[in-house]
């Protein structure tokens, strides 16, 4: 591991999306996403092996294409976002797994909830762009429970179907520009 002066890293939020999906009915999956987000990477190692990784995104940009399910999310049924108006998450842990694949740990804060989490990385490239500017990508994965984050309505079909699923799964691409 090769040790190189300080690089901090800024999300680059129109070439990254934030993505969600969970079950409804058990027989289908809801996509939705966060179109309001912040994040930086500070990278002291040349393999990003160890970086700081923090996250942060506003609940009230939650979209999932019906603005009444948005409505619904926004409320105290789900994330409240009166009260707690964003998401954040700060890496505890970076290590490298694989040639570009790494295990990323840190602590997610939905409501008035903090958990560690683990999610798996795989960083797709290191470029520069026609305008100068030094491009890192990562596709980013892992699943929560969202009922261990408070996030706990629940209702049941006539037939005892759950309508939503307590398994979310968590699917990021971000690329973060050189500082």
């Amino acid at each position: 591991m090769e040790t190189l002066a300080t690089t901090k890293w800024a999300i680059d939020p129109t070439h990254s999306e934030i993505g969600f999906k969970v079950k409804h009915l058990v027989i289908s999956t809801v996509n939705g996403k966060f179109t309001e987000f912040d994040g930086s990477l500070v990278q002291t190692e040349e393999d990003f092996e160890n970086a700081e990784i923090e996250f942060s995104t506003k609940i009230d940009s939650i979209s999932t294409g019906v603005v009444d399910r948005d409505a619904h999310l926004k409320s105290d049924d789900f994330f409240n976002a009166a009260k707690y108006p964003e998401m954040t998450f700060v890496g505890t842990s970076f290590k490298k797994t694989g040639e570009d694949t790494y295990e990323l740990i840190g602590d997610l804060n939905i409501r008035d909830v903090t958990k560690p989490i683990t999610l798996d990385v795989t960083h797709g490239g290191t470029v520069v762009d026609p305008y100068g500017q030094t491009k890192a990508g990562f596709e980013i994965s892992g699943n929560i429970n969202r009922k261990e984050f408070n996030l706990s309505w629940s209702a049941l079909t006539e037939t005892g179907t759950v309508v939503v699923g307590e398994q979310v799964k968590l699917a990021l691409n971000v690329q973060v520009v050189a500082q």
